[in-house]
């Protein structure tokens, strides 16, 4: 079995985009903090709707899925599951909220990671939730003709509980040792996890939710807020593009986990920044936005038609009829335009008009 050794990475030279984006993450955190502090009240629906599309995004990646309507009653506990998609959709969801509300009780350690496993199974109607793999996986790959071939063989399941021993013991130690940016050292730890690949089944889910706790106990808490899993959603073809290259030299030591750190990085900073423009934090002279600039804001940035609930969601320090009444200001001054009436209405930027 190779050897894990996560002090190493203090002795790497980065190039300049990694570190700018490093330093990028910390102002971000700093902000986001303060924000917190001051309103916190004001998060709670972005909390809500981080939650739901967290859990939907993360699942739809791995092609397990279920209608809106589903979604929300699941979350709000109106319903039981139908079907293993649904079973599988509150185990995550459950898993997230324990992460969120946790996870500084959660310790980096192979029963917790295990624990975490079983209860994201726990509604899945399997024997093996809760348990590492106990027959050989592969990481396949589909061809344009449709046909696959095998790109890379995990560890085999006698090595695996050694092995997720191993990265746990070296993620404390080197956190410990404060010689390495956790930005740097959680992405590394994820690439470990999934080229072990120690689960029979939902080994990417369970490496979005420990990106999600090794973040959260380490303050990047930007995901409570914003769905970090909704950012890989939208950019799953790159984030696939990395996952094909972080297991070239595994075994020999001498695999590149640049590309996938990159990744991760850009995908935490539009995180906080996603999080600073749905939050309306300050403006130029230091005080809060107003309502209207706030929402004006938000449509200007809309690109096609779009809906008052899309708005409402992405300003929630606005309440909602006060959003209602900036569209129906801002339809009047010419800055947007009303399409439709009732349930289907929508609206649409009055510069994107030919």
């Amino acid at each position: 079995m190779r050897h894990f050794d996560y002090g190493k990475l203090a002795e790497r030279l980065w190039d300049i985009e990694t570190l700018t984006c490093i330093a990028k993450i910390h102002e971000c955190k700093g902000r986001q903090e303060l924000y917190v502090r001051q309103k916190p009240e004001e998060l709670e629906r972005l909390v809500e709707i981080a939650r739901i599309q967290s859990t939907e995004s993360s699942n739809k990646i791995e092609g397990i899925v279920t209608t809106a309507t589903r979604m929300k009653q699941l979350f709000a506990e109106k319903t039981t599951p139908r079907n293993r998609d649904e079973g599988e959709i509150m185990g995550y969801r459950n898993v997230l909220n324990t992460i969120h509300e946790h996870h500084d009780d959660i310790p980096v350690k192979p029963n917790y990671i295990l624990q975490l496993h079983r209860d994201m199974m726990q509604y899945a109607g399997v024997s093996y939730g809760g348990h590492f793999k106990n027959v050989q996986n592969y990481i396949n790959e589909t061809r344009p003709d449709g046909t696959q071939v095998t790109r890379f063989t995990p560890l085999a399941p006698y090595e695996t509980e050694a092995a997720v021993t191993a990265i746990c013991e070296s993620y404390q130690r080197t956190i410990a040792q404060e010689k390495v940016d956790p930005l740097l050292l959680i992405p590394v730890f994820i690439c470990d996890f999934l080229c072990i690949h120690p689960f029979n089944d939902g080994n990417g889910r369970m490496s979005r939710l420990l990106t999600l706790l090794l973040l959260y106990r380490n303050g990047y808490e930007v995901g409570k807020y914003i769905s970090i899993e909704k950012q890989i959603e939208n950019t799953k073809d790159t984030y696939y593009e990395v996952l094909q290259q972080i297991d070239q030299g595994w075994y020999e030591e001498t695999n590149d986990p640049t590309p996938f750190i990159r990744y991760m990085l850009k995908v935490i900073l539009a995180s906080y920044m996603e999080f600073e423009e749905r939050v309306g934090l300050v403006n130029a002279a230091g005080t809060r936005s107003s309502a209207y600039d706030i929402v004006k804001k938000c449509v200007s940035e809309k690109i096609g038609r779009f809906t008052s609930a899309e708005v409402i969601a992405a300003c929630p320090s606005v309440a909602k009829s006060t959003i209602l009444r900036e569209l129906k200001v801002l339809t009047e001054q010419g800055v947007i335009r009303k399409i439709g009436a009732g349930r289907s209405t929508c609206y649409l930027r009055e510069d994107a008009s030919e």
